[in-house]
């Protein structure tokens, strides 16, 4: 006789509802068969104040909420092009302890500099199929065609939606292949399910009409989705967004006990470092802002993988009236992916946060690509002035500490 097999002995299915499986009964089962399986007791998951309803669409198998604390900090002074010279308040989602006074502390030496100016380069999401041929001179040719018939594969491509506009496509030839990155314009979304839409529809006419048909692969790796990559540092991906501000030399001594040419020398130090490294970013810490911002705001997190690259770049100045010296900075982000509409951005918390800082909805996603550029380098300043002044550890061990 064998002893009658323990829950985790036996594969069980996650409980599931085919006709209300977005219901607060349906989450409730759920808990307890997982507490049944693991002896694990899910009561704070599941208090959310979150409808599951509101869910259909995000997630499968919901049983509940992660609670992240959310902080705020500001004002911060943006002057850019969708948000021009105005006071905002951040909403920062985190668990880290200093982040948000550090950001604060940011954020008020840039807004007494005068502000962050923003620019936005370009914004565009890729799909990146490759084509597969007998031989290269069967890549090549196809390439010549593919050039000539632009004007038909756009209009394929964009009748898969009423918001995708395809802009253009780069192609690299590797052997018997060609790859072809489409580049895409996809409005206040982020874009990746919009472009893989209008990237099949764009290959299944290309299949169709080019001569003897052309077989492809949908994604052959070019896009780098959820990937860092060194070609979206040279042809960006999502926006290519700049922040730059001059801050007083007198006005960095006074909030961060630091000089100008004190932070200039220690940039020589990170950029050396950095090459070494061989980073992804020669700044402190762009991350920490963004993922703060993206749990805050609904924004896909894994997106961080490519949009915490970044590029910093500082020159010493004088003032041209009054000849005191300052600090110019910029912190410039070639693939930040963030949406105001789609995905988790409707949920009610994050949809919250976003009309904190004014960018909830359609028409509003260049306001809120400015406004995390400047944040990015409001907590460039703050970090490389504690880091500077010796106070970095410090900071950490009087509001970090939970243990």
């Amino acid at each position: 006789m064998t002893d009658a097999p323990r829950p985790n002995d036996v594969r069980a299915r996650i409980p599931r509802r085919k006709d209300d499986d977005h219901s607060h009964a349906a989450a409730k089962a759920r808990r307890l068969f997982l507490q049944e399986r693991t002896g694990a007791v899910l009561d704070h998951v599941g208090r959310a104040t979150l409808e599951p309803a509101l869910t259909a669409g995000n997630i499968e198998n919901y049983i509940g909420a992660a609670q992240v604390p959310i902080g705020v900090a500001g004002p911060l002074r943006v002057r850019g092009e969708h948000i021009e010279d105005e006071d905002v308040y951040v909403p920062l989602a985190t668990t880290e302890g200093t982040l948000v006074a550090s950001y604060n502390r940011g954020m008020r030496i840039l807004s007494e500099a005068g502000g962050v100016k923003t620019t936005i380069v370009e914004r565009h999401m890729q799909r990146a199929p490759v084509f597969h041929f007998d031989d290269a001179r069967g890549a090549r040719a196809f390439k010549v065609w593919l050039d000539a018939n632009m004007a038909g594969v756009r209009k394929a491509a964009e009748a898969s939606s009423s918001v995708v506009k395809l802009s253009h496509a780069d192609t690299y030839a590797v052997g018997p292949m060609l790859h072809v990155r489409f580049n895409f314009e996809t409005g206040d979304a982020a874009g990746q399910n919009m472009a893989g839409k209008a990237g099949l529809a764009a290959c299944e006419w290309i299949a169709a009409q080019y001569p003897g048909g052309a077989r492809y692969t949908l994604s052959g790796a070019m896009d780098t989705d959820k990937k860092h990559s060194q070609l979206n540092m040279l042809q960006s991906r999502g926006a290519r967004v700049i922040a730059e501000a001059r801050i007083p030399d007198a006005l960095l001594q006074e909030r961060v006990g630091a000089s100008a040419a004190q932070l200039f020398r220690a940039r020589l130090n990170s950029f050396t470092g950095s090459v070494l490294a061989g980073s992804a970013n020669n700044g402190f810490h762009a991350a920490n802002a963004l993922a703060a911002l993206f749990i805050a705001t609904g924004q896909d997190a894994a997106n961080i993988a490519e949009s915490h690259a970044a590029v910093t770049y500082v020159r010493l100045e004088e003032d041209p009236e009054t000849g005191a010296p300052s600090y110019y900075w910029s912190i410039t982000l070639p693939a930040l992916i963030v949406a105001t509409f789609g995905g988790g951005t409707g949920l009610p918390t994050q949809s919250e946060c976003l009309e904190l800082l004014g960018c909830r909805g359609a028409g509003k996603v260049g306001r809120f690509i400015e406004i995390c550029a400047a944040t990015v380098l409001a907590g460039e300043v703050s970090l490389a002035g504690a880091v500077v002044a010796g106070d970095w550890v410090e900071s950490h061990e009087k509001l970090g500490r939970n243990r």
